[in-house]
């Protein structure tokens, strides 16, 4: 067995550091830092609060729109985010209130909440089907999660999950709004950047305290329905 040409292979097949600093960088520059420091220019610059808010958008856009280049494909959370800028750039540009173009970041986080509620009729809940996909659904662990929908505990677990996490956005977005209507335009800007981010390390958070503890739930129940002395090499 050639056990360096397997070790190779394998190394092969796991991220760099740098494969997974990539996300987390994008998300840094494209999505808080670019917009917050183009709207800090563009007012220094004496360009109105609605135009500079609206301008400010444009660099998340363009990183919507590079990823659907690159992957040749446009993403739901994609598709939210960039419904979300223009909806806030028209309700803006129509009505000239800042705060109304501020509301771009509550739309798609509404939306999301909407939708993970209403997907516990269909037959697959949302979270399971983002779990999948970002797990990959010919992968080893995608094929071992599909398998698994067949047992109701299962797909209980995930309706459970999809539940808090349809609340949980219906609630950032209501809490955004408030926000909104309650501080500043820069606050508002710079805490609607960060704000999505810390809301779903939370939600994700609990979702893996969530799934470990039923893990270990059912291993408990697994281990207790045992009965022991029952082997076959028992003697009868």
């Amino acid at each position: 067995m050639d056990t360096s040409r397997d070790a190779e292979r394998t190394a092969g097949t796991r991220p760099s550091a740098r494969d997974r600093l990539r996300p987390i960088l994008k998300v840094l520059i494209l999505d808080i830092a670019a917009p917050l420091a183009t709207y800090s220019l563009l007012r220094s610059a004496g360009v109105t609060t609605v135009v500079a808010l609206v301008l400010s958008g444009v660099v998340p856009a363009f990183g919507v729109a590079a990823g659907i280049v690159r992957h040749h494909r446009l993403e739901i959370v994609g598709a939210l985010v960039l419904a979300g800028i223009i909806v806030g750039t028209v309700l803006g540009l129509v009505t000239h209130s800042p705060r109304l173009v501020l509301t771009e970041g509550s739309v798609p986080t509404a939306v999301l909440g909407v939708a993970c509620l209403g997907s516990l009729c269909t037959r697959r809940p949302l979270m399971f089907g983002f779990a999948l996909e970002f797990t990959g659904p010919d992968t080893p662990n995608g094929r071992e999660m599909t398998r698994l929908w067949q047992y109701e505990e299962y797909r209980r677990l995930f309706r459970v999950i999809t539940t808090v996490w349809g609340v949980g956005f219906l609630l950032e977005a209501a809490v955004r709004v408030l926000i909104i209507y309650d501080t500043s335009t820069g606050t508002v800007l710079a805490s609607s950047k960060v704000t999505p981010f810390v809301w779903v390390a939370v939600l994700s958070a609990w979702t893996l305290a969530y799934g470990a503890r039923q893990k270990r739930k059912g291993e408990q129940q697994a281990a207790a329905s045992e009965i022991p002395g029952t082997s076959s090499a028992d003697p009868q």
